[in-house]
């Protein structure tokens, strides 16, 4: 597939998982990917040989995404490599399963910064560099939908602020052709949340369609929020849930 030819994507968090499902995917559809890593330069490098494997043109860039300055540097430093950023994809976020009363504040102000705050600044930073008609995806999750067991309440309160600025952003941009989109996984097969964990059958038992969901699957969703066919998609929440929250 080349109906991402000629474009460029700017991916947080895409050393493993998810992330690197989906920058594998807008490479394989014809986009340049820069991708952002926290600790994992091998890894991240690993994908980045991949995505120059299919013919296209990488960039991995060390950036915490709860560090704003890290952030913007690594999005100018891929503006400028690139020449402009077309889609952006806020991939990164964290998980921590605790009762409310045993979260410290920094466990609190982290949870808050890479999964609420950073896609925020991200679309921020990226939008001198995006071109009208460019595509911003953030990567929420089911639970920020239905809180289905205790002990989410930080996570889900995180997750489910990515609505608001789905909508906020939709509004704000849509006069430049800038579509503003959210896609809620599942229980999805990576080393965050493996398919093999003590707790994977619960996650299971919520499904309709009775398995984990694989990274590639939410891949693909991206990957179609991303390119022409959803010109006039907008302000949506996608769900990849298997039925999760049906």
């Amino acid at each position: 597939m080349t109906e991402l030819s000629g474009k460029t994507a700017f991916v947080t968090g895409a050393s493993r998982g998810i992330g690197a499902a989906i920058a594998l995917q807008l490479a394989e559809s014809g986009a340049d990917v820069a991708l952002t890593y926290t600790a994992s330069p091998d890894k991240a490098q690993a994908v980045a040989q991949q995505i120059g494997k299919l013919g296209r043109r990488a960039l991995a860039l060390q950036a915490d995404a709860a560090d704003p300055a890290a952030l913007k540097a690594a999005i100018d430093k891929a503006a400028a490599e690139f020449g402009r950023i077309d889609i952006l994809v806020n991939n990164a976020g964290i998980a921590e399963m605790a009762a409310p009363q045993d979260h410290d504040l920094a466990a609190i102000d982290r949870m808050l910064a890479i999964n609420t705050r950073a896609p925020f600044l991200a679309a921020q930073m990226v939008l001198p560099h995006m071109p009208d008609g460019g595509r911003i995806v953030s990567i929420g999750s089911c639970l920020g939908e239905n809180v289905r067991f205790p002990g989410i309440t930080l996570y889900s309160m995180s997750k489910a602020a990515l609505t608001g600025m789905t909508r906020g952003l939709a509004r704000d941009l849509g006069p430049r052709g800038i579509t503003v989109n959210v896609v809620q996984p599942g229980p999805i097969d990576t080393d965050m949340n493996p398919a093999d964990a003590e707790y994977a059958p619960s996650q299971v038992a919520l499904t309709a369609l009775g398995r984990y969901g694989k990274p590639n699957e939410i891949a693909a969703a991206v990957a179609f929020l991303a390119g022409p066919g959803a010109s006039y998609i907008t302000g949506a929440q996608i769900a990849v849930d298997g039925g999760t929250n049906a």
